[in-house]
Formats: C-alpha cells, structure tokens, sequence
C-alpha cells in the first residue's frame, strides 16, 4: 500500500464512518502513525439520505472528503481499500489494494441491511444504507410516475404509486413523512395529469408501536403525525416475502407494490479472520469488553455498530448510533495512548444524549435524558442538532441554504433522475453492493 515506514507504533483504522473519523481526529499529531482504509473515498452523513431519497438535498451536501477532513494530520495516511480478511496472529490484513502489517488494529465497518435470510427480499427490496442507494431510491420513485402517466393499467398504475416501508424505526419514519410531503404538497405541481390522490404510503412495524427504542410519548406523537399525513401503519405485522409485485406478511395483509424499502434491521459489515467466539453470528457483530478490545485478541479493537459491549444496562450492547460510535471513538483514542504508554486504559461509559426524529415539516419528536418534547420546538432541536454534526462549512451552509428554501417554498428542487435505475432481476447480488 506505499505507506512509508514509521518509528512510532501503527493504527490501523477500517472505516471512515463516525467512530473511524472521531477515533482518527482524536490521534492528530500524535506519537502515532496512523492509516485509515475506507471502500469510499468519503465520510457519509447517513441521518440525512432519507432527504437525498426523497429529492430534498443532493448527495454531496452529506458527504465529506475523508482526505480533507486528514489533509493535516502528521504521518497519518488513507488509501481507498476494502478490506477482506484480517490475519490477527501475524498483525496483517488484506485488502483488495494488497496487504498492511498493523501494530494497533481498529474494526469500525459499521452496520448494512440486514433481511434475516430472506434471500427474496433482498433481492427484490431497496435498501438505504449507502449514497448510492439513496439516489436509486430517487430514482425509482420518480420513475414510477413517469410510468404510471403512461399505462392505462389501474392495477399498474395502483402498484407504481403505492410505497411500503418496511420498519418503523427512524430511518422508516422520516423517509414515510418526506415522501407524505412529496405526496401534499410537491407530487401534484409535477404531474398534473395524474391523480397524486391515490398514491399509498404503508409503514409496517413488526412491534407494538413505531420508534419501539424511544419512549412510548415520542412513539404515540410520531404516529399520529404519520397518520395526519396519510400514512398508513400497520404495527404487530411481519414481512415474509415480496417477489417484486406483491408483499405478503404474517397476517390476511398483502399490498401490491413496485416499490419496498427495506429499513427494518441492520447487522454488522464483519470482515473476515476472526476466531468465531469473537462475534455473534446472527447479528455478525464484534463482542468486545469495556476497553472496546475484541474478545480473545489483544492488539484488535472494534468500536461503533459493529461493536457488542454487553452490561448490565446494555446486555444487547449499545445503540447503534451515530453518539456511541463517536464517544468510543474519542475514548478509543485516549486509552491507545495510554496503552502504547504502558498506561491504564479507562473503562468505556455511554452518556445518552438522548433520540429524535422528525416526521415532516414542522413535526419532530425528541427525548432527552430529563425532557421529552415534540411539534414544532422538537423539529427546530433536530434541524439544529443535524445541522450542527454535519462535518464542513460548505456542507452546513448548502444544508441550511435547502432547508431554508424548501420550507419557505415548500419545494424540493433535487427530484432529479440523474442516474436512472432499473432493477436486476435473476442475478444474484447484495443490496449494499448496488
């Protein structure tokens, strides 16, 4: 990989998500040689794709170089790799740009779709973990009514405009809310011919409720926002098949649909190597202890959604969000110093920040450790809250800028097919690899 050699102990950092950049920028400068390997040459935004999707913002708003964010940084180096096997009792791991010898080894891959073995799902589903996907999802939803001005099928036609969102979580929830607006105030301006009425939007949730990791006030506030803007939840409901045309479930419900977005579960992105005791396969996440050091290996850590650290109060390990991931970055940082130093490490200890989403235009609801609040104040704290992580001058004002303009105009100016998208039928693939 042409990294030169170093006097100082070498990091090794896989990921350029949030744990891998607050882990990289708590090392600058220090007695360190550091290299960052990400399959993107940029860091993504993720809290925001459900606006790439929905056309409120264009892709490069939420995303950031990865080599500005280091540009600075001494003896610190990225190459654009993915990584495909690690070699834990030799200190090697191999990339598809070759091989690296590492002192430290970090694993902050982060999470992907995850369709619990559903192989048909996956086939036919769209998934949002990635820029790309977004802008498929952008895509495919604006082709679908350029094609439904064309049939004179009212079955077709249905199947084009009705959308199922699979996974009431966050993720599910704001993009149902982003495109209930599309469908008031954005869908009837563009195809005046077409009766925008009659386009469905379905959020099925397999629990009780929707937003099941916040509390049950956030939970009720949120849908009855989504109910307010047509949407349609079906909770206590499971998604067992979808063969491209039809949704079947575990109930007498089936929807006829040629769009699903699969937002419903995440699993680790594992990368190959480990001893199988080391990660819990199901999930195909990392089982750390309380200093973010994979089990049964001493010079490899894990940090963010592809690490597990079960206690008392998380014996499901933490939430895979983005406050985790950067607070075991940082912490990651200061204990490999110490470490490299012949010092004790300190134990890791999530402080919750607490949780928010936003359902649509004016209509958020958030939990904090001591208040819980939703409507209007609520979207204002999450505008800002997101606003404010962005990483980038230029990347906050061009975000700002959108809000702004969107809200006033109530308009979406990015509903733009810039790459058209088709779906693959008979091939064998992974959803995250599209």
């Amino acid at each position: 990989m042409n990294i030169p050699r170093s006097s100082f102990p070498r990091i090794v950092i896989i990921g350029g998500g949030f744990a891998g950049i607050s882990l990289a920028k708590r090392l600058r400068n220090k007695n360190v040689q550091v290299v960052l390997l990400d399959k993107h040459n940029y860091h993504n935004f993720q809290p925001l794709m459900y606006q790439v999707a929905t056309g409120g913002l264009e892709p490069d708003s939420i995303a950031y170089p990865i080599r500005k964010i280091v540009q600075e940084y001494k003896d610190f180096y990225f190459r654009l790799a993915e990584v495909r096997e690690i070699d834990a009792e030799n200190n090697i791991l191999y990339a598809d740009i070759g091989e690296l010898k590492f002192d430290y080894l970090v694993i902050a891959t982060g999470s992907k779709t995850n369709y619990f073995g559903n192989k048909e799902i996956e086939r036919n589903s769209m998934a949002m973990k990635t820029i790309p996907q977004s802008l498929n999802i952008r895509s495919l939803i604006l082709e679908n009514f350029e094609q439904a001005l064309l049939t004179n099928d009212i079955d077709e036609r249905h199947s084009l405009m009705n959308f199922v969102l699979v996974g009431g979580g966050p993720t599910g929830v704001e993009l149902a809310g982003a495109l209930a607006e599309m469908k008031k105030a954005i869908l009837p301006k563009d195809y005046p011919d077409l009766d925008v009425r009659k386009m469905e939007i379905n959020l099925i949730q397999g629990s009780d409720r929707v937003l099941d990791s916040m509390s049950e006030n956030a939970s009720e506030k949120a849908e009855k926002f989504l109910l307010d803007l047509g949407v349609s939840v079906w909770k206590k409901v499971r998604v067992t098949g979808y063969d491209g045309k039809t949704v079947t479930t575990n109930s007498d419900l089936s929807f006829d649909s040629a769009t699903v977005i699969w937002t419903a579960g995440v699993q680790g992105a594992l990368p190959h190597g480990l001893k199988g005791d080391s990660f819990i396969k199901n999930v195909n996440r990392i089982k750390v202890n309380q200093f973010n050091q994979v089990e049964g290996y001493e010079h490899l850590f894990a940090i963010g959604d592809i690490a597990v650290m079960s206690s008392e109060k998380f014996p499901l390990g933490h939430p895979m969000m983005a406050q985790p991931a950067m607070q075991q970055g940082r912490l990651l940082a200061d204990n490999l110093i110490k470490i490299i130093n012949k010092k004790e490490p300190k134990p890791f200890e999530y402080k919750d920040k607490g949780s928010m989403a936003t359902i649509g235009r004016n209509k958020a609801v958030v939990d904090l450790p001591k208040f819980k609040f939703s409507g209007v104040f609520a979207w204002f704290v999450w505008m800002f809250v997101h606003l404010f992580s962005l990483i980038g001058f230029k990347n906050k004002a061009v975000v700002f800028l959108n809000w702004v303009y969107n809200y006033v105009r109530f308009d979406r100016e990015a509903r733009l097919i810039m790459r058209p998208y088709k779906k693959r039928s008979n091939v064998s693939f992974t959803s995250d690899e599209l």
